[in-house]
């Protein structure tokens, strides 16, 4: 694959990603900023700070003490912080998590297409290779497999199976084998 073929696929992606960013409203560019911030180190060295002087003030003599031990205004503002960032957390990750469902949806949407192509070039290549007299190669039950429609609905429902016996704690039901070279027969 050519530089440019990989430069277009990147720069594609960075325009959907782009696109994606700039589709936020307003609320949300504020809610990613705070989760950006609550995330960095910078945050924590603040709270560590300001922690530590909240701490030694209200210990120390001399100084007006207006949240002394057990410091029950440090933990109400604390707690009350604690919501306000979970709450901007969660909906950064439930924003990120529809990203994620788009791009799960536009993948399967792509192997779906690939191998319906995959498929049909087996398909031809099977005719070709009958035509050119390697019907062994072209015939071999791998091959001929691969190049039938798979159904989807199929593959599904096999998936659903395996994972409700895996979960059930059913380890007994058959494992795929690994699939055969199937040329290796040829040499």
């Amino acid at each position: 694959m050519a530089i440019s073929h990989i430069q277009e696929h990147v720069d594609l992606i960075a325009k959907h990603e782009q696109e994606f960013l700039a589709q936020r409203t307003r609320m949300e560019r504020l809610g990613d900023e705070v989760a950006s911030f609550v995330g960095s180190f910078a945050f924590v060295i603040g709270h560590v700070a300001v922690f530590a002087t909240w701490i030694v003030w209200n210990n120390t003599g001399g100084a007006h003490h207006f949240d002394p031990p057990p410091f029950s205004l440090l933990s109400t503002i604390v707690g009350l912080e604690a919501i306000l960032l979970a709450s901007f957390i969660l909906m950064r990750q439930g924003r990120l998590s529809r990203r994620t469902d788009e791009r799960d949806h536009l993948m399967l949407q792509i192997l779906l297409l690939t191998e319906k192509e995959v498929t049909a070039v087996l398909a031809m290549e099977r005719k070709i290779a009958g035509q050119l007299g390697l019907e062994k190669a072209a015939n071999t039950a791998e091959v001929r497999e691969l190049s039938q429609h798979t159904s989807i609905e199929d593959v599904a429902q096999t998936i659903k199976e395996s994972i409700s016996s895996e979960e059930a704690g059913d380890w007994s039901a058959p494992k795929p084998e690994s699939p055969e070279d199937p040329f290796a027969e040829l040499f």
